[in-house]
């Protein structure tokens, strides 16, 4: 089994980078995609097994990306909710340029 998490393998469809950012890229994608993907290593081209990888990941810590089922079944934001979370994180100066052209575009 391959441990180093430094060693150069290439990812499917991602390029050439470290064992450990290979196994954390492929954790994010969907399962199926996940299933799909493949990484083999630079030295002797050798392609890594899904057990080896899974295990990999598990020994570093690594989660998979959870299961996203199907956009109808996450509730929606209300406005007012969407409003308030952007209010909360702009500074100061963008929400008062943003209420004079406000107030500009209300007077015309």
């Amino acid at each position: 089994m391959t441990s180093d998490p430094e060693e150069q393998v290439r990812l499917q469809g991602y390029g050439e980078m470290t064992l450990r950012t290979a196994v954390e890229t492929l954790m994010l994608l969907a399962p199926r995609e996940r299933s799909e993907a493949a990484i083999y290593r630079v030295r002797d081209g050798v392609r890594l097994a899904q057990s080896e990888v899974a295990e990999l990941a598990s020994h570093w810590g690594i989660q998979p990306a959870p299961n996203v089922r199907s956009p109808r079944l996450v509730p929606e934001q209300h406005w007012q909710d969407v409003v308030r979370g952007m209010v909360r994180d702009a500074p100061l100066p963008s929400l008062l340029v943003a209420f004079l052209v406000g107030v500009l575009v209300a007077r015309r």
